[in-house]
């Protein structure tokens, strides 16, 4: 009897735009390995049945994107500590016949910012830029690392509330009224807003001005991968990375669970992801 090649998916609604598929099957082809990875476009009404389904139709697990994430969370029968601390999943897959969701998101942040930013880690205070879904996976991975201060700012102050009370006193909610003062005593400054909303034309432009001359910046945008934040942070000779690292970090974890070998994150994968933004 021949082994059947694992089979592995990205769902979302829609999904047409999920770059995962590049990156799987750029490792299983350089890897030289059986298997498939395909994007999978489910609907929030037909989720449940999706997943319920997924051992029946030979699937070993799969990412799980917008908006299908906090679903997730709450369908699977067993989570990680990471998918516990964010209140939601992104990867799937079986243990013993269980259906297990994790999240990779903040290890996915955290790993492109040793590779780009070393010394990140010594950061006393940290300003998030958002309160998003996002945002919790970042101000875990912050919380994670040891920073011993983390400022949420985000237009609607109960959004930013609601990710701080989440993860004790050491992470704080401020408004956008808030943010010139905070930025004056950042080590690092991490963008989780939309590109546009962050640093576009006009209204919502952020001014890095009052950043120590010492502050490190990352955004999660990586499209484009030059956000605007990230230009004035290089143009004031601040040390910056871009968010493409983050989904190519991300990737790796699944990967492993439902093929059997970890990837490599190198230049090889990122000038590949690059040429299909």
């Amino acid at each position: 009897m021949t082994d059947i090649a694992p089979r592995a998916f990205v769902t979302g609604w829609p999904v047409r735009h999920s770059r995962s598929p590049a990156i799987h099957r750029f490792w299983l082809d350089t890897m030289g390995l059986a298997g498939s990875y395909e994007a999978l476009a489910v609907s929030p009404q037909d989720f449940p049945a999706f997943l319920a389904g997924l051992s029946a139709a030979g699937l070993a697990g799969g990412n799980v994107t917008i908006p299908h994430k906090e679903a997730a969370f709450a369908s699977v029968e067993k989570r990680d500590a990471d998918a516990r601390a964010i209140g939601a999943v992104n990867t799937l897959w079986f243990e013993a016949g269980r259906l297990v969701g994790g999240n990779t998101d903040s290890y996915g942040f955290s790993a492109n910012l040793d590779e780009r930013l070393p010394g990140w880690r010594n950061a006393g205070e940290a300003v998030v830029l958002g309160a998003g879904g996002a945002a919790r996976a970042v101000v875990h991975a912050l919380a994670a690392a040891g920073v011993g201060r983390v400022r949420i700012v985000n237009r609607t102050l109960s959004r930013a509330r609601e990710v701080a009370g989440a993860f004790g006193p050491a992470v704080t909610a401020h408004g956008v009224e808030e943010e010139a003062a905070l930025l004056s005593a950042c080590d690092l400054l991490v963008n989780t807003r939309p590109s546009a909303e962050a640093g576009g034309s006009g209204k919502g432009v952020v001014d890095l001005d009052a950043l120590p001359d010492h502050a490190l910046v990352t955004d999660i945008v990586y499209v484009p991968l030059e956000t605007p934040i990230l230009a004035s942070a290089r143009a004031r000779g601040l040390r910056a990375a871009d968010g493409l690292g983050m989904l190519l970090h991300q990737a790796a974890p699944g990967f492993e669970r439902w093929f059997g070998r970890r990837p490599v994150v190198d230049e090889a994968l990122r000038a590949h992801i690059l040429r299909n933004l």
